[in-house]
């Protein structure tokens, strides 16, 4: 397989080209290792019960889009394969042989091995479900993962699976500690955009001062015109 490549990226911050990156070029099982790896570090593993015992929704989700865009690749294709986490989604692309065309519907689809001895061999390692019932788990765990969010399946010559993320602030991010003690007095957007230097004012209103609002780490001096010009916000919690 001369073509095997998988081109793991983190973009938030940096969209242009990545915050952070993993060229896999190494053997399947390593390339799976590698990009459930990529994922840990990158993304949170939500609390959730199934049947009274936790099960980590991260691992279930992203478990089946690893070896999906493992097994299921057209390996004599140039086309590198992409695992790339973004601040409201995931997405991966490959090349692939279509079985049909446009959205999978997890109702409605009828399974179809594009690599089946790669295929058998994950599943007999452990790697893979029973085929088509990971595609229905990638479905159900998503609901609780994404808030609510599908992921999408799309059956082309370049297979799409985009996965939708909730953005999430804790109280422990490094930058979160730098705005709730500087917002211990209000502040103005500017004044927070500004002290973490997020030159970008829509990246810094939806991904990060929306978030903190929403999750009530700030609160508005202004709340019933929240885009008053002289709204400022102020931190609840105390250094």
């Amino acid at each position: 397989m001369p073509h095997h490549r998988t081109d793991a990226l983190l973009r938030r911050e940096n969209v242009d080209r990545y915050d952070d990156r993993d060229d896999i070029r190494t053997n399947l099982i390593e390339s799976y290792d590698r990009l459930m790896a990529f994922v840990s570090k990158h993304l949170p593993d939500k609390f959730y019960l199934e049947k009274d015992q936790r099960i980590s929704l991260r691992d279930h989700i992203f478990r089946e889009v690893a070896t999906n865009l493992l097994i299921h690749r057209e390996f004599l294709q140039h086309y590198p394969a992409k695992f790339i986490i973004e601040t409201n989604r995931l997405f991966t692309e490959n090349s692939n042989k279509p079985h049909g065309q446009g959205l999978i519907d997890p109702a409605n689809f009828s399974p179809f091995p594009k690599n089946p001895v790669i295929a058998r061999f994950f599943k007999e390692i452990g790697r893979a479900d029973e085929l088509g019932s990971g595609v229905r788990n990638l479905f159900k765990y998503c609901q609780h993962y994404s808030g609510g969010g599908s992921p999408e399946l799309i059956e082309e010559d370049i297979f799409n699976c985009i996965v939708p993320l909730t953005p999430q602030v804790t109280p422990q991010d490094e930058r979160v500690i730098s705005i709730i003690d500087f917002c211990q007095t209000p502040r103005s957007r500017e004044e927070i955009q500004n002290h973490i230097e997020i030159k970008d004012r829509e990246y810094f209103r939806r991904y990060i001062l929306q978030p903190l609002l929403k999750q009530e780490i700030l609160k508005a001096t202004i709340p019933d015109k929240p885009s008053s010009s002289k709204q400022k916000y102020y931190s609840i919690k105390k250094k």
